[in-house]
C-alpha cells in the first residue's frame, strides 16, 4: 500500500523536475545538421572563429550532430539551405553576403521556419540590411574594453539557460547595440554598474535607456523562424571552456527543438527588403 500511495508524488516530482529540463534533453540530436558560416567582410576579424569552429564541430561529434562549415557565401541557395536544422555565425562581421539573392536566401530559410544561432560580433553582421538587423534585434554600437563581467540569468527556467549560475562572472566585452527592435526576449544580463567606470560616459551614451542591466543573450521567434544569439565569446580560450561550450551547446539545442520541417509554402519574400509581415 506505500508503494501505491507513493506513485502519485513520484509522478508530480517527475513533472516537476520536467519542467527544469535543459535544451539538450529534448533534442533527438540524430536529425540535426548545423551549417557555421564564417565568412567576415572588410573590416576587424576575430581570431576566435577557428576556436569557434572547433568547438562546434566537437559539440557535434560528442552530441551526434552533423556539422557543416563554410565562408563561400554560394552556400546561400534554396536548395542547399533546406538541408540544415540552423545556421550558426560565429563572430561574423560586416558584410558577409557577395549577392542580394544569397541575402534573399537567408531570408526564405528563416521565413520556411529555419534556425539562427548568433555568437559575439554577429551584432556587426549585415549592418546595411534593415531585416537582419531585425532578425538579430539590433546591430552593434560599441563596446567597452575587454574586462571582468558580471552577468545575470534573468530567466532561469529558460531551458537555454540551465547549467548557468544565477550570477556568471567571467571577462568578455560589453556589447552596445543600436537600432534595437522589440521583438526578442532577454534571458542574460550584463550588470552596467560592475563595468570599468572610466569609460562611463560612453557606456551611459550607449546604453541609453537602459540604467543598471543591459541584454547579454536572447531569442527571439522573428517572420516565421528562431533565433538564439549571445553577445559573449571574444577570447578565443573562450572555446575551450566547459562552461562557455555548454553555453553554445543549449542555444544549439534550444533553437533546434524549435526547429520542424521546412515549409517554403510560408517564405513570402521577393526581394532581401519586403516588408515583414508580422
Amino acid at each position: 500500500m506505500r508503494i501505491i500511495r507513493l506513485l502519485p508524488f513520484i509522478g508530480l516530482l517527475a513533472l516537476l523536475l520536467g519542467g527544469n529540463a535543459s535544451a539538450q534533453d529534448k533534442v533527438n540530436w540524430k536529425k540535426v545538421k548545423v551549417l557555421v558560416y564564417t565568412k567576415n567582410g572588410k573590416g576587424y576579424v576575430h581570431d576566435n572563429i577557428p576556436g569557434a569552429v572547433s568547438c562546434i564541430q566537437r559539440l557535434g561529434r560528442e552530441n551526434g550532430f552533423a556539422v557543416d562549415v563554410s565562408d563561400q557565401p554560394a552556400v546561400f541557395t534554396e536548395e542547399n539551405l533546406k538541408k540544415y536544422t540552423l545556421l550558426l555565425f560565429p563572430s561574423t562581421n560586416n558584410d558577409v553576403f557577395d549577392t542580394d539573392e544569397q541575402r534573399l536566401a537567408f531570408r526564405r530559410y528563416i521565413e520556411a521556419g529555419g534556425g539562427f544561432v548568433g555568437l559575439h560580433s554577429v551584432l556587426g553582421t549585415e549592418r546595411n540590411w534593415k531585416w537582419f538587423k531585425m532578425m538579430l534585434g539590433g546591430t552593434f554600437a560599441w563596446h567597452p574594453k575587454f574586462q571582468p563581467l558580471s552577468l545575470h540569468v534573468i530567466d532561469p527556467e529558460h531551458p537555454s539557460m540551465q547549467g548557468l549560475p544565477k550570477v556568471w562572472e567571467k571577462k568578455d566585452e560589453c556589447y552596445f547595440m543600436k537600432e534595437m527592435y522589440p521583438g526578442p526576449q532577454v534571458l542574460m544580463v550584463h550588470d552596467l554598474t560592475r563595468l570599468d567606470q572610466s569609460e562611463a560616459e560612453k557606456i551611459k551614451a550607449n546604453a541609453g535607456s537602459y540604467t543598471e542591466l543591459y541584454p547579454a543573450a536572447w531569442y527571439h521567434p522573428f517572420d516565421g523562424g528562431y533565433t538564439w544569439c549571445t553577445a559573449l565569446g571574444h577570447a578565443k580560450e573562450d572555446y575551450s571552456d566547459p562552461q562557455f561550450s555548454g553555453h553554445i551547446l543549449s542555444g544549439i539545442a534550444f533553437i533546434a527543438g524549435k526547429v520542424k520541417t521546412l515549409d517554403y509554402r510560408k517564405a513570402y519574400a521577393g526581394s532581401r527588403d519586403d516588408a515583414v509581415r508580422y
